[in-house]
């Protein structure tokens, strides 16, 4: 028995238990899980690819809506000594879960990154740091409008200035649900949609496409715009002009 097949042997029952344990969790509460299997690692890379695209720069990274931890597991190896990430996931047993691979990931001693896990929503994270990118996991589009306004005030908010976000948006979800659902959940999500795309309008740098996905999915780079040291920061309170 090699060294793979040992490794390989322990990874297949945890991709199950987590698939599993995501099942559940989607059975409980498909809006705020918002999917019915974790990202795959094409998803995942894309993702995380403005904090590779920085390294070995040290940098302080947000993750929100971490889940069972695969993008989280992704994030990590990229992580240049001395960053420090900080995960937020609202889900009890996901957290727990995000708490034991923090706790066992050998990257970590290696690179001395400070990372924590906070069980809360990420428009309650009592936090005066600000993010050099913040990789977003959260179903938007399975939320009201108004959440999403809020959810991403807070993101831009906790940017730096040039800081980026990253997020994700499965591909024909509004088609789908304009011919299965009803018409005030088809209402929700246009306009849904068109906050995000106001978003995208203003501070997007980039859409990529990721097929290898179960759905396939739409990758988006935000970047909060930098600001000349004459001028004051401005506030994002969720309100679009």
């Amino acid at each position: 028995m090699n060294d793979w097949t040992t490794s390989h042997d322990r990874v297949l029952p945890q991709r199950n238990a987590e698939g599993w344990m995501f099942l559940i969790e989607a059975a409980r509460d498909l809006r705020t899980t918002g999917a019915i299997a974790p990202s795959g690692k094409a998803l995942a890379r894309a993702l995380t690819d403005p904090v590779r695209a920085q390294a070995p720069h040290p940098l302080a990274v947000l993750e929100a809506g971490a889940g069972t931890g695969p993008v989280t597991r992704a994030l990590i190896p990229r992580l240049s000594r001395g960053s420090r990430l900080d995960i937020v996931e609202a889900n009890p047993r996901f957290a727990s879960r995000l708490r034991h691979l923090v706790t066992t990931h050998p990257h970590l001693t290696a690179t001395s990154a400070q990372v924590n896990v906070h069980q809360t929503y990420v428009e309650q994270l009592d936090t005066d740091q600000r993010y050099d990118v913040i990789v977003s996991g959260l179903p938007l589009t399975n939320f009201a409008p108004v959440q999403v306004e809020r959810i991403m005030a807070r993101y831009m908010g906790l940017l730096h200035p040039g800081g980026t976000l990253t997020y994700f948006a499965y591909l024909g979800t509004r088609k789908a649900r304009a011919l299965t659902a009803s018409r005030a959940e088809a209402r929700r999500h246009a306009a849904v949609d068109e906050i995000m795309a106001a978003y995208q309008r203003t501070y997007a740098t980039g859409r990529w496409t990721v097929w290898a996905n179960l759905p396939p999915a739409y990758v988006w780079h935000l970047q909060r715009p930098l600001v000349p040291a004459d001028q004051p920061t401005p506030q994002f309170d969720g309100t679009r002009r």
